[in-house]
């Protein structure tokens, strides 16, 4: 009957108040049974609040390409050639998701077709690179990143005329397309981390 009340209620205080105390060695055989089950009682208790704020965090799902929107901001220029852009991303479904580091970036031609670039991730002409940063969007939430790049070989074999800008959300294998008509040196991009607000420097 000992082994029963102790096992519906996990604690030595249930047990000393809800049963009366045994006499004499019995009392000493249970001791430790007793502490063992208080132990284990508190032991599984952590590890399932533990599991639970886990799952919590878990739920929340990381941004989609199909549930984002891009566009471009204010157009940045500046001396040496320097030109660029600020990329917004905006969530556009009804739940909260995550976003999370670099953006991909791709140039293409009128016809859509890809055309040949290289992105570098860090700080560009127009801004400091916040690093890395999990960013919890909100419904209509946005969160944006600085691109950046020079065009002092424009119409020439060195520069790209690109259309538009390829951008792939962090995280995600598929991409939007948004125009952007300009020539890029050697189709090379510079772009940000990122984060809910930048400062730019133009």
């Amino acid at each position: 009957m000992a082994k029963q009340q102790l096992h519906t209620t996990g604690t030595t205080e249930a047990y000393g108040t809800g049963t009366p105390a045994p006499r004499g060695r019995r009392v000493r055989r249970l001791a430790f049974p007793v502490a063992a089950a208080a132990a284990l009682f508190a032991t599984t208790g952590a590890v399932t609040v533990a599991q639970a704020a886990s799952s919590g965090t878990s739920a929340t799902p990381t941004c989609a390409t199909s549930g984002l929107s891009a566009s471009l901001g204010k157009s940045l220029g500046g001396g040496m050639m320097h030109e660029g852009t600020v990329l917004k991303l905006k969530n556009t479904t009804k739940h909260t998701c995550l976003l999370r580091g670099y953006p991909g970036l791709g140039l293409e031609n009128a016809s859509h077709h890809a055309l040949t670039s290289k992105t570098t991730w860090g700080s560009t002409y127009y801004a400091k690179d916040p690093g890395k940063k999990t960013l919890t969007l909100k419904a209509g939430q946005s969160a944006e990143a600085v691109i950046a790049w020079t065009h002092a070989n424009t119409g020439t074999s060195d520069a790209t005329h690109a259309r538009y800008l390829v951008v792939t959300p962090p995280a995600s294998k598929t991409h939007k397309s948004v125009k952007l008509d300009t020539w890029v040196d050697s189709g090379r991009l510079n772009v940000t981390s990122m984060a809910y607000s930048l400062k730019v420097v133009s």
